[in-house]
């Protein structure tokens, strides 16, 4: 008896450490891509710079020309930016999904991003800003607080008494409604420069990405990876039922606030710097979840890869769509998007 035990207990063990090893294969191989697509994202551009110049201008500070100041000032940061707001996105996505168990559930749809576009709409229409700063930064800042505001507003809903997952979904939904209406009324006002500039904003855009902008946005994601991932086991118990967590130890209600309120910030950060940026949050998490299920410790880095990933492709799209001119890329990542979400939502239909 105590010989099968011991059988078992070591079958369990390989077939573990195999998907483990899977896992660990899966997010080398994304890593190695994302690198890929980092180098190509500074080599496409206007004029295509060679993979050797790029060595030579990070490594040795030397280049031909303009190509060493293009490189670090310019295409570096923007590469990196896709990298990290990306992969700020897809946290936020896949967390929100986890705690809430609703697979279209992201702060692209919780209303985050309506809320940064009309504070962008103000800064742009109305020339005013929430604080006495200047014009140069008053759409970033008027995005950053309204992005925030309506996050408080669903974290503060959160914390009401007998209010459960379904509730908070319609609450962001309602918060969407709201900011989209009051932007759309500011459009309505707007002179033709004004709107041509807001549609350009709400497009989403990386090209006036800078190594302060960027360090920002990276410092907001790692502190908010390190405190949801704190969280990983509890999370990966929700993922369950709240009565069945609640049994193992876990505080739901505290989670949950806790992750709308780091979701919330990752988001209001990444799209107060770069425009309004859809369906990354949706797709990486359930790329993430067909690869290694549920479990928070591999779940929630491989979704931010993915959404990383994700990014930095559509950015190499956005340049080689039409040479020498840059699309938008939230135009790229809602025409990936909106197909992959239509699966999703046909998917259901099948499983009813």
């Amino acid at each position: 008896m105590e010989y099968q035990i011991s059988q078992s207990e070591n079958l369990n063990n390989f077939i573990y450490k195999k998907m483990v090893r899977k896992r660990i294969a899966i997010i080398t191989v994304l890593s190695a891509g994302l690198l890929v697509l980092i180098l190509l994202n500074i080599s496409i551009g206007s004029s295509d710079i060679s993979l050797l110049d790029i060595i030579r201008a990070l490594v040795f500070n030397e280049g031909e020309g303009n190509n060493s100041m293009i490189i670090k000032d310019i295409r570096l940061p923007m590469a990196l930016m896709a990298v990290v707001v990306g992969a700020s996105l897809a946290i936020g996505g896949c967390e929100i999904q986890t705690i809430l168990r609703n697979p279209i559930a992201s702060p692209y749809t919780l209303g985050i991003s309506a809320a940064a576009s009309f504070g962008a709409a103000m800064g742009l229409i109305l020339n005013k800003s929430v604080f006495n700063i200047s014009d140069t930064m008053a759409v970033t800042v008027n995005a950053f607080f309204f992005s925030l505001l309506s996050a408080t507003g669903i974290y503060v809903f959160s914390r009401q008494a007998r209010v459960g997952k379904n509730a908070i979904i319609l609450f962001g939904v309602a918060l969407n409604f709201l900011f989209s209406s009051l932007t759309m009324i500011l459009q309505y006002i707007a002179d033709e420069d004004q709107l041509q500039g807001l549609i350009f904003w709400s497009f989403g855009s990386l090209l006036k990405t800078t190594w302060p902008k960027f360090f920002i946005v990276l410092g907001v994601l790692v502190f908010g990876f390190v405190v949801v991932f704190k969280n990983a086991w509890k999370l990966t118990a929700m993922t369950l039922d709240d009565t069945k967590a609640i049994s193992l130890g876990v505080n739901t209600a505290k989670v949950r606030r806790t992750v709308i309120l780091m979701t919330s910030l990752l988001s209001a950060v990444a799209v107060s710097f770069v425009g309004t940026i859809g369906f990354v949050g949706l797709i990486a998490p359930h790329i993430a979840r067909q690869l290694v299920g549920e479990d928070q410790r591999f779940f929630m880095p491989l979704s931010a890869l993915i959404g990383a990933f994700v990014l930095s492709f559509a950015f190499v799209i956005s340049k080689v769509v039409i040479r020498g001119v840059i699309l938008p890329i939230g135009l790229v990542t809602s025409v990936i998007g909106i197909p992959f979400f239509m699966a999703i939502i046909f998917s259901k239909m099948r499983s009813l």
